[in-house]
């Protein structure tokens, strides 16, 4: 029966979390610190202001000129900023007039909210927030000959304008926001050296162009490789959809998603699958389980240091098993060649675990992880 200490644990306590994105941070970084998480946020891009977007001026200039057959809103935030741009550049009440002798298409609810917001009505919304809904509408609707504004949200759909265009649409982008890289890019190099030092669980990613962003500047540094390896073997990438992944996925970095591509989904996507990484050991009669920068003693955390947290991975890939100090001395982060640093970590990683005989000596070989005796050892790898 769990106790009232384990029920205090949440999901993510003891695991980092990398948040790559720009817009909406503040939202996605409170959601994983809400459920226990460690947070580095660093943004791979910067997003230019709308009022000061001279390619959103001139299309929303030409729209007015030449009105659209149709006009795809993708994002709630998007479609509102766009009116709000409009009005700022004194072009808000004929943006709207042009608009609604269009057909509308909202790609979901919260899109849906906001075209009403704006004096709008919606000629349909896709149950599947889907843009693939929304572009099998178009082309079972047909489309030859007929102008369709397309709303983009910080990032080119380039599979959806060219079904398009090959069906003889003539498409208008509306780039509503631009990317552009950070102008301070040394947040984004101490977030690089995280990865790559395996110090993050996992990194978020919620739009393409910043997990783009973020490959370029590895890839500028020299890093792209070690960067995939760790995405590959140790530090998830969690997107929150299939068009974000894609810049990953060209390099055979596999990723999670979640089945609804929302912040909310995508933070408890990474509350089922950090914790499932590891794997409760009884150890000493206790039961341990070794996160991302703590451990989980009987359900209580214990938060460790670097140093410890390296040794005690290093133990726990064959628990049982004993581990030469010479080879813990190499899994020591910034350590020499004194073995004597092996036993100064030990003890406070032993202090920090706050049962000491979860770990024996052996006398002149090593140590290890006190695997309780009565476990069958192939299930542990032995």
């Amino acid at each position: 029966m769990r106790t009232e200490r384990q029920q205090d644990i949440r999901p993510l306590d003891g695991f980092t979390v990398g948040v790559t994105a720009a817009r909406r941070a503040d939202e996605l970084v409170a959601l994983l610190r809400r459920r226990g998480a460690e947070v580095l946020h660093a943004p791979a891009l910067r997003i230019v202001p709308l009022s000061d977007d001279d390619q959103l001026l001139a299309a929303t200039r030409d729209l007015i000129e030449h009105a659209p057959d149709v006009v795809v809103a993708t994002t709630a935030i998007g479609f509102r900023g766009w009116i709000e741009a409009a009005d700022g550049w004194g072009l808000g009440e004929d943006l709207l007039a042009t608009l609604a002798t269009a057909e509308v298409l909202a790609r979901g609810p919260k899109v849906r909210g906001a075209v009403r917001a704006a004096g709008l009505t919606e000629d349909w919304s896709p149950a599947s927030e889907s843009m693939a809904e929304v572009l099998q509408r178009l082309l079972d609707e047909g489309v030859q000959n007929r102008r369709v504004a397309l709303q983009l949200h910080g990032e080119p759909l380039p599979g959806f304008i060219e079904a398009l265009r090959e069906a003889g649409a003539e498409v208008v982008d509306v780039p509503v926001y631009r990317w552009m890289p950070p102008e301070d890019l040394a947040p984004l190099d101490r977030f690089i050296d995280a990865v790559l030092a395996q110090s993050l669980d996992a990194v978020t990613f919620t739009s393409a162009p910043a997990a783009a962003s973020l490959l370029r500047r590895a890839e500028d540094r020299g890093a792209l490789g070690e960067l995939l390896d760790a995405f590959q073997k140790h530090v998830l990438p969690a997107c929150v959809g299939p068009v974000t992944a894609l810049p990953l996925q060209a390099h055979a970095v596999a990723t999670r998603q979640p089945e609804r591509f929302r912040l909310g989904p995508l933070v408890q996507l990474l509350c089922h699958e950090l914790p499932a990484r590891t794997r409760p050991l009884p150890v000493a009669g206790r039961q341990l389980e070794i996160r991302g920068h703590a451990v989980v003693v009987d359900g209580s955390l214990r938060p460790v240091p670097p140093a410890g947290m390296a040794m005690l991975r290093l133990l726990a890939r064959r628990p049982g098993w004993v581990v030469p100090r010479a080879e813990l001395l190499r899994a020591l982060p910034g350590a020499g060649r004194d073995e004597h640093a092996v036993e100064t970590a030990m003890a406070r990683l032993r202090s920090s675990l706050g049962a000491p005989m979860l770990i024996h000596t052996v006398v002149k070989r090593g140590y290890r992880l006190a695997l309780d005796p009565t476990l069958d050892g192939q299930k542990y790898g032995e």
